[in-house]
């Protein structure tokens, strides 16, 4: 019997700052998160970060919480509800971290007989730090406890046609009675170094290069390279919606710790919008994620308005995710479908 389980990154239970400490303790621990050591890893995660990060983060998930609870868990529930109505495979759900957990969506499943198992990471790029973690955390968890099940993953989905359609109506659908001078790409950041672990050629991807030559040179590296993926989500839309590439830009957000990280920075990006070009009505659309979370919703919609507003603009629109879209929902089952029929 086939099955699917769509898997997304997690939240904490509540805002309760010991929640959310356990939730960043789960997540930041993970080895494909922060690639250090384990015992670097150990000092700077429960050392450092547990120490100081839990209150402020629960601070903004307060902000941006829901009356039935994290809106990422929410409306990664509305999608598989709506998902399951489309297809006679049993559909479950499960996140990276926190509740409910990989283990669980894999254990409802199997006691429902599911022996071949469609695997979603609801990420429409490849990185260590997302698709890698799930993809792994997977396979351990199949070998340990479910040894007769067999896994099928989608692979990263950002140059899909009918994806690129979908997520394109979605944003023409918001904007459609908006005055905008400018279009943002925000992607979710990476530490440079994940672009060259992930090279598996070992020569290609350079991510400090400014240019981009190595992300607009044909290589089997973009199989699994995150920024080439990003851009390229970028110039996919961008086609699909005939968008002058002079007001389409692309940047990369929530970065931690010291190292560099890829860039530009959306924050600064945000800031030198109007501050240095003069652009004084902005809008952000985020395809790193699929659901809103408290990257988009407190960070972008949030933060980021504040800073743009500060540094002079004066209308900020941020775009939602594409959540759970009908388009993008029909998209959705028709791959789930095509595995049952295979």
């Amino acid at each position: 019997m086939k099955g699917v389980l769509l898997v997304n990154l997690g939240s904490p239970d509540s805002t309760d700052p010991k929640d959310v400490k356990k939730y960043l303790d789960q997540f930041l621990m993970d080895e494909r998160v922060i690639d250090v050591p384990y015992w670097l890893r150990a000092f700077i995660v429960r050392g450092i970060i547990l120490n100081t990060r839990p209150k402020k983060s629960a601070e903004a998930y307060q902000k941006i919480w829901w009356k039935e609870g994290s809106p990422l868990i929410v409306l990664s529930e509305r999608l598989q509800d709506k998902v399951q109505a489309k297809t006679e495979l049993p559909v479950a759900l499960a996140m990276r971290y926190g509740n409910p957990s990989l283990q669980s969506g894999l254990q409802e499943l199997y006691d429902k007989g599911v022996k071949d198992v469609l695997l979603v990471p609801l990420y429409p790029q490849f990185a260590m730090a997302t698709t890698e973690t799930i993809l792994v955390f997977a396979e351990e968890l199949r070998k340990k406890h479910f040894s007769d099940m067999k896994i099928t993953d989608v692979p990263a989905f950002y140059n899909q046609p009918e994806y690129i359609k979908a997520l394109s109506n979605s944003i023409k659908d918001y904007l459609k009675d908006k005055d905008y001078d400018h279009l943002l790409f925000s992607y979710h950041g990476v530490p440079e170094r994940h672009i060259r672990k992930s090279d598996i050629t070992k020569s290609h991807c350079n991510p400090e290069a400014g240019n981009l030559t190595c992300c607009n040179t044909p290589s089997d590296a973009h199989k699994f390279c995150y920024r080439h993926q990003c851009y390229q989500t970028t110039k996919n839309v961008m086609a699909e919606l005939g968008l002058d590439e002079n007001k389409v830009s692309t940047s990369f957000q929530s970065r931690l710790g010291v190292d560099p990280w890829l860039q530009p920075y959306t924050d600064r990006t945000i800031v030198n919008k109007a501050e240095k070009d003069g652009i004084k009505k902005l809008a952000i659309v985020t395809p790193a994620f699929v659901s809103d979370c408290l990257e988009t919703l407190e960070e972008i919609a949030m933060e980021g308005k504040h800073e743009f507003l500060e540094a002079g603009g004066d209308e900020f629109y941020t775009v939602p995710c594409i959540n759970d879209n009908d388009e993008w929902v029909a998209v959705l089952a028709n791959w789930i479908n095509e595995f049952n029929n295979n």
